[in-house]
């Protein structure tokens, strides 16, 4: 039997559910790891996390289930350590998988004791409660993108501590950084990739996203303020998660399961080469992610990994959420699985993915997590792209239009109705059964604008070449009302709310910036005071959404109670508890009858947006071109 492609029978006879990587005591230091097929396994301690040879190396035994074990006397608090692994005759050196630390460029792994790892106040940190994820609004941001911008006075440029730092101001002397985010009323910051990753040198880090993993529990060094020292990027991290708890802000965490960096080279390759990683029928690792490779999420102990991965980054650092790239080629058994832990940590915990993936897959379709087979997951919600490209147009040309930027008709106007319910099958909507693939709100993630593609304001820009800046303006506002608004759970794109562009110097836009210059990537802090109109009426339609139960329904019954009356062309109104909501995205005014002798307070009329009502009207409402209109029912009644 060829034990490389045997990965069932493997599975059958070896599993193992035991703790693995270095479990740390002041008395001795037991390593643990599993590698059935492997002819021997070396042990390797180093003082330093980049030079030297090692001080002692030992051979492990290999015990039960294919697990070879080794124990050392002593305190190891701050060792670095390898394993020499022999497959054939060809002996490799590689970190370790379950790492929670270690050195520079994850060349070799530390041992990690919780005491060391300790900052202050962290026994008291906790989680943010929620009770129910559409209460959440999620920020997205780049732990670079949020302090490279020479027009703010950060200290800790691009580093995990810039999250720290206080009173923060830009050129024009506003509040900008963490504080300006808190107050911006987001209850959610997703950080993209902030775990280990290969394509930055720590020494000298430069631009990158983050998403070709090495090691899965261990900061990224590039963050940290002395990425040498192992402990530091723990304790930076941490201190980045508490300070934003207290301020009452939620972390999510953007994890990379569907791939490592490198196959056959990457420590997953390294310690049992081909188990961790999906092949195609001769051999060859397969490409689902689009990045050269997939890992097997399937197989028990790649499942057994990454659910032991997601409960210590959850227990570790407090977090608040994951979001799953590409979560399309993870199977829905093994994500329900893990969900089901992470909740038993965290029961506020927020899950969300993108619902597809980045190429063919041998893992087949019935299986994925992904929208169509949204109703198998066990509430985790998934990116709508239906919302994204039925608003603006489609992301894969740059020019193409949706409902609020060219293209509005009747077909799209019923999937804009459609979206608003959460993909939620709704009987007024003309949409077909098939198509509307939430179960419930909850299972939503709506947006416009994401770190892929185009910003939203870039898009707008190349897809109506012939409107001038205000009527952009106009547009922008329509559609992040749109996702403000919608039943589901909303998502921005740091910045989008200060009109955030991407230029390419060339004259054109960058829609795929993952390694381009701080200088593309960075937040233009300047604009929260140049772009100051556009940003209060952002922060009056958060302050909306949150005062109003109408706009979070949390069931796909309270969803379907929501009423609708279509206007003239494209504009439709929605009716939901005491609220009215216009949405009219033609270049004319759209107008409609109200209750006669009953009153609404205006909340939002397209240019302003306040909890605090704008002003009062009766008889008719008159939604300006290009906007949203939000009436409330003075009465108490719902409508």
């Amino acid at each position: 039997m060829d034990e490389k492609l045997s990965f069932y029978e493997t599975d059958r006879k070896y599993y193992y559910g035991g703790e693995l990587g270095a479990v740390y005591s002041k008395e001795k230091t037991e390593f643990a790891v599993w590698s059935p097929y492997a002819k021997s396994i070396e042990l390797r301690l180093y003082k330093s996390g980049t030079d030297g040879a090692p001080y002692k190396t030992l051979c492990m035994e290999l015990c039960e289930k294919g697990v070879w074990r080794a124990a050392v006397l002593g305190d190891l608090d701050g060792i670095y350590y390898t394993y020499a692994v022999k497959h054939g005759e060809a002996v490799r050196e590689t970190p370790d998988i379950y790492s929670k630390g270690a050195g520079l460029n994850s060349k070799r792994s530390m041992v990690v004791s919780p005491q060391s790892a300790y900052i202050e106040g962290w026994e008291h940190d906790s989680y943010v409660k929620l009770q129910s994820p559409c209460d959440a609004l999620i920020y997205e941001l780049h732990v670079r993108d949020f302090s490279m911008d020479e027009n703010a006075d950060f200290t800790y440029r691009g580093k995990f501590a810039a999250f720290c730092e206080e009173n923060v101001k830009n050129r024009y002397g506003d509040t900008v950084g963490l504080s300006y985010i808190a107050d911006l009323g987001v209850t959610h910051v997703h950080l993209l990739p902030v775990m280990d990753f290969a394509s930055v040198d720590e020494a000298a880090p430069a631009f990158n996203w983050g998403y070709d993993p090495v090691l899965y529990n261990v900061p990224e060094g590039g963050y940290s303020l002395d990425p040498y020292n192992g402990y530091a990027r723990i304790k930076e991290l941490r201190r980045l998660v508490k300070a934003m708890h207290d301020k009452g802000l939620g972390v999510i965490f953007d994890v990379v399961y569907n791939h490592t960096f490198d196959a056959a080279q990457s420590p997953f390759g390294i310690i049992y080469p081909h188990y961790y990683y999906r092949h195609e029928r001769d051999g060859s690792f397969s490409n689902g992610s689009g990045c050269g490779n997939e890992l097997a999420s399937e197989r028990r102990m790649m499942s057994k990994f990454i659910c032991d991965s997601l409960c210590a980054l959850c227990r570790d650092y407090h977090i608040d959420g994951f979001r799953f790239d590409l979560m399309g080629l993870i199977d829905i058994k093994t994500l329900n699985k893990w969900a089901k832990k992470l909740r038993m940590i965290n029961p506020d915990i927020i899950l969300y993915g993108e619902g597809w993936t980045g190429g063919a897959s041998p893992l087949s379709e019935q299986r994925r997590a992904m929208k169509i087979n949204a109703a198998d997951t066990d509430n985790i919600a998934m990116f709508s792209d239906d919302f994204r490209d039925g608003v603006k147009g489609s992301v894969f040309c740059d020019r193409d239009c949706g409902y609020i930027n060219g293209a509005a008709d009747k077909n799209k106007r019923e999937l804009i109705k459609s979206v608003i319910c959460g993909g939620i099958y709704h009987r007024d909507v003309l949409r077909a059964y098939q198509h509307c693939w939430a179960k419930s709100p909850t299972s939503t993630v709506n947006y416009v604008e994401a770190h892929d593609n185009l910003t939203f304001w870039d898009k707008l820009t190349l897809s109506m070449p012939n409107a001038d800046t205000a009527e952009r303006l106009r547009v922008s506002r329509l559609g992040i009302s749109l996702v403000l608004l919608a039943q589901g759970i909303p998502f921005l794109q740091a910045g989008q709310e200060l009109l955030r562009t991407k230029p390419d110097g060339k004259g054109g836009f960058d829609s795929n910036s993952y390694r381009s210059p701080d200088s593309v990537n960075c937040i233009k802090w300047n604009c929260v005071t140049e772009h100051k109109e556009h940003l209060e009426y952002c922060k009056g339609l958060i302050a909306i959404r949150k005062a109003h139960e109408e706009l979070r329904l949390r069931t796909a019954a309270e969803v379907r109670e929501i009423r609708f009356t279509d206007l003239s062309g494209a504009a439709f109104a929605i009716y939901v508890g005491r609220l009215i909501i216009i949405i009219n995205p033609h270049r004319r005014r759209a107008v409609m009858k109200l209750t006669k002798g009953e009153a609404y307070e205006v909340l939002c009329d397209g240019k302003n947006a306040s909890i605090t009502p704008l002003y009062e009207i009766q008889g008719k409402a008159s939604a300006t071109p290009q906007s949203v209109l939000v009436l409330r029912k003075k009465s108490d009644t719902n409508l």
